[in-house]
């Protein structure tokens, strides 16, 4: 068994092994259906503190996990060393290269409010949602139709690799392209030199239609999008309203539909775009306009305090009438488990190939579904819920989005890890994982498995 009480090298950050005061509130974060317990807990403060927690973990022969925020968390490290990255908090931003340099703990909201100059980062609808952890997912972002997954916007990074060295890695190094898509599976991510965007302000809101319109809703956003520049990106979701009395009375308890606008063209254009949907009936909210870009996390209002979820989604090749009957039959409010149901859609810039080896690969996909549900609110019926969606949407289904896969590693392991991918990107991601980490340390929620 592994002495896990060995000496362990001095850091700036704090240290917590189990039982500590600080322990719990170091390992907690936003996704509160899991827990990581591990033996021992190093609260980065730099990159140093990660690269010697690296070589102290593989010294010990110990697993790795990492966490700045706890959003993606979906399986729980049980031992091992967690890296908490949420003291590394600096942004420096370049206005005259259209760049921001991000350390590992920094979210999407501190980075919006750093960067000024008429520019703006890619980030996603989710103010507190880290960076880093966004952008090795790939990155589908609230203007993805326009300039395409953040993955893309990388100039260059940081890592700990398992063997205990901070390397600076840039486009060409296959381990940068492998890192990008490949969920942080090779090292720790210290650092990202990331793209910005000339965007200042952007056309948009929410359109949300009552129950009787949630069906005509759906087919009106699937029509409108089958023709729209790619400066429009939209999404459209559909859920029964919680009947707590947090929820404005208007909506309280009511199954809508909310059709997600972020428009980066003239706010007349925008109004010319939208007045389609105007027309599928009356609103009960519609809040469309131009707004500064540090105003864009209300387009998607998504919650903004830890909660327990469990998620899952589909990279579809269309988006059918028959396609869209079959979501509504499975995720509306006859479903026996509540469901947060949707789709985004997808190409315009999305579509165009990334460069060289990014490991974001189903850049067909037309739209993404998405399936969001409380663990806690039906045992195995979650589990029961997911698959039944799953397989109404099969026959349109190309693969998976890593980023927005929530719990259900825990039920279908490495098949949907690998279904992230196209084959061959895969084996080459595991020949990767080989080399840089044959004993692999780091396991993280989407583990890439060393190739034998």
């Amino acid at each position: 068994m592994t002495n896990t009480n060995a000496d362990l090298p001095t850091f700036t950050g704090p240290v917590f092994r189990p039982g500590d005061a600080g322990y719990d509130a170091e390992i907690a974060g936003f996704q509160t259906a899991y827990h990581h317990r591990p033996a021992v807990v190093v609260g980065a403060a730099h990159a140093e503190d990660v690269r010697a927690a690296v070589e102290y973990a593989a010294r010990q022969g110990l697993p790795i996990a990492v966490q700045a925020t706890g959003h993606g968390l979906s399986v729980a490290a049980d031992g091992g060393v967690l890296i908490s990255t949420r003291r590394m908090t600096a942004v420096s931003v370049d206005a005259a290269a259209r760049t921001a340099r991000v350390a590992a703990g920094v979210r999407a909201g501190a980075l919006i409010d750093a960067v000024a100059h008429g520019l703006a980062p890619l980030n996603g609808s989710s103010l507190s949602v880290g960076v880093i952890g966004y952008h090795l997912g790939g990155g589908l972002g609230l203007l993805g139709r326009t300039f395409g997954y953040a993955a893309d916007h990388v100039r260059s990074m940081e890592m700990v690799t398992a063997d205990g060295r901070l390397r600076r890695l840039t486009p060409g190094d296959p381990l940068f392209g492998a890192v990008l898509g490949g969920v942080g599976n090779y090292g720790v991510v210290t650092a990202l030199e990331i793209e910005l965007v000339p965007v200042t302000t952007v056309f948009g809101g929410q359109l949300v239609f009552d129950t009787h319109l949630v069906e005509p809703a759906l087919e009106g956003w699937r029509l409108w999008t089958q023709d729209l520049p790619e400066e429009m990106t939209s999404a459209i979701t559909i859920m029964t309203m919680p009947d707590v009395p947090a929820i404005p009375e208007p909506v309280r308890g009511r199954y809508l539909a909310t059709v997600n606008i972020a428009y980066t063209g003239s706010a007349a254009d925008g109004e010319r775009l939208v007045a389609p949907l105007r027309r599928i009936g009356p609103r009960l909210t519609d809040d469309l306009r131009s707004m500064p870009y540090a105003e864009t996390h209300g387009i998607y209002r998504d919650p903004d305090f830890p909660h327990a979820y469990a998620a899952t989604n589909a990279l579809l090749s269309d988006l059918t009438a028959d396609a869209a009957a079959a979501f509504l039959d499975t995720t509306g409010p006859q479903s026996p488990v509540p469901v947060v149901a949707g789709f985004r859609h997808l190409g315009g810039a999305l579509r165009r190939p990334g460069p060289a080896d990014i490991a974001v690969d189903h850049r067909e996909a037309e739209y993404i579904a998405r399936f969001i549900t409380a663990p806690e609110s039906g045992g195995t019926a979650v589990r029961d819920r997911h698959d039944l969606i799953a397989k109404a949407l099969s026959p349109w289904t190309i693969g998976h989005s890593l980023n927005f896969l929530y719990g259900a590693q825990e039920w279908a392991g490495a098949e949907q890890t690998r279904a992230g991918f196209r084959p061959e990107t895969y084996d080459r991601l595991a020949a990767l994982k080989a080399e840089h980490d044959p004993a692999n340390l780091f396991r993280l929620n989407r583990n890439i498995v060393p190739a034998a």
